[in-house]
C-alpha cells in the first residue's frame, strides 16, 4: 500500500510511521510541488492517479472533496481525529497498511479508530 499525508497531517505520526516500519510508503503533500498548497480537489485527484491512500485529520473538507472529484477513479480516505493519541495512529495504520485487503477500501473512506 501507497499512503499520501496530507498538507496538515501529523508530522510526529509520519516520523513513528517510519521509525516502526522503515519500508512504509508515505510522501507528504507539503513536499510534492504539484500538490503542496493546493486546495483538497487537487489533492485527491493527485492521490487517485498516483494510488495512494490519503491519510488526513481534516474531517470538516475532505470528505466533501471527495464527492466534487471529477476523476474517474477516486482516492481512499484514512480520517484521522486529533483526540487519538499518536501511538494508537501509528498502530492502526500500520494494520491498515499489512493486514487490509481490497474489499477493505470498498467504501473509500475509513475512520479511525478501528472497530
Amino acid at each position: 500500500m501507497k499512503w499520501l499525508a496530507d498538507e496538515c497531517f501529523d508530522n510526529d505520526i509520519v516520523r513513528g510511521l517510519l521509525r516502526r516500519s522503515p519500508a512504509f510508503d508515505v510522501v507528504r503533500a507539503r513536499d510534492i510541488p504539484e500538490i503542496a498548497g493546493h486546495d483538497d480537489e487537487t489533492l485527491l485527484a493527485w492521490a487517485a492517479r498516483n494510488g495512494r491512500v490519503v491519510l488526513s485529520h481534516d474531517l470538516a473538507t475532505i470528505v466533501p472533496a471527495l464527492g466534487l472529484q471529477r476523476e474517474p477513479a477516486s482516492a481512499a480516505i484514512v480520517l484521522v481525529p486529533d483526540s487519538l493519541s499518536i501511538g494508537q495512529v501509528i498502530e492502526q495504520v500500520l494494520l491498515l497498511d499489512q493486514c487490509s485487503t481490497e474489499s477493505d477500501w470498498a467504501a473509500r473512506i475509513i475512520y479511525l479508530p478501528l472497530r
